[in-house]
């Protein structure tokens, strides 16, 4: 690898390293209460908590009986 090559990687890491540290962080803790609380207000609309109404599911395959 060429110098002028490995000094363009090396200010590329570097642009990218500054981005991430403006990046703004919370605590662990603040972001799983937050989780948490979006989890509880939403669980009335999850389907794998609740199910899905058999007249609304779209991969329900329609049944048809036919006679021989």
């Amino acid at each position: 690898m060429s110098s002028g090559a490995s000094a363009s990687a090396l200010q590329c890491l570097v642009e990218q390293l500054k981005l991430e540290a403006g990046v703004e962080r919370i605590n662990v803790s603040q972001a799983a209460a937050e989780l948490q609380q979006y989890c509880m207000q939403n669980a009335c609309k999850d389907a794998l908590l609740v199910g899905v109404p058999a007249g609304s599911n779209p991969f329900w395959e329609p049944r048809s009986c036919a006679l021989l």
